[in-house]
This record gives structure tokens, sequence and C-alpha cells, in this order.
């Protein structure tokens, strides 16, 4: 993804207090702190359903009954529209929102 390194976060620190005043920042970073949780926990979801999808299909178990509507909802988690897209393009668009998990998680 991408990395915020000490002087990134120290400009970020001193406009969010410019900004906002030093009342306010302890609930601005309360709310981000959720927001992102909140983010991560739908985007494990989203790759723990992809990841049983891809073993039932690998195992045969898959018989073919609401592929379609697995990728929707798995793409409605991870905020990506699904209407007008073919099952390919939603597959496309769901590995690419969802990080490698090697790479996320050590």
């Amino acid at each position: 993804m991408f990395s915020i390194g000490p002087n990134e976060l120290i400009a970020i620190l001193i406009i969010a207090f410019l900004l906002f005043g030093a009342s306010k920042l302890p609930q601005l970073a309360r709310s981000v702190g959720k927001s992102m949780g909140e983010f991560k926990k739908a985007q494990r979801e989203a790759e723990i359903e992809l990841r049983e999808f891809e073993q039932e299909i690998r195992e045969g178990k898959y018989k073919g009954g609401g592929k379609r509507e697995k990728l929707e909802k798995i793409a409605r988690d991870l905020g990506i529209e699904p209407e007008d897209k073919t099952d390919d393009e939603l597959i496309e668009e769901i590995n690419k929102a969802i990080p490698k998990a090697e790479k996320a998680e050590p």
C-alpha cells in the first residue's frame, strides 16, 4: 500500500491542529481510528469470503449457483459498485482492492 514517514506524520498533525484545534483532535483521531478499523474488518471479511469461494472452486464443490451474488456482496463490502460489470471485471476489481495477504499481514 503506502507508508507514512515521520516527516509526513508531523506535517499531517500540524495541519490537523491548525484546522481543528486542540480540543477536537482527540475526537478526530478516535473517529479516524474507528473508520480504519471498520475498513480493515470489511477487507478481512472480503478476503476470507474470496478465499472460501476460490477453495470451493478448486475442490469442485462449487455448482455455479449464486456466484454473481457472492461477487456482488464482496464487491459492495469493499465499496465497489457491481452494476454494469461482468463477473471477470468484478473479480479483477476485487483483487485490486484487496492487497495480498502476504504483504498486508506478516
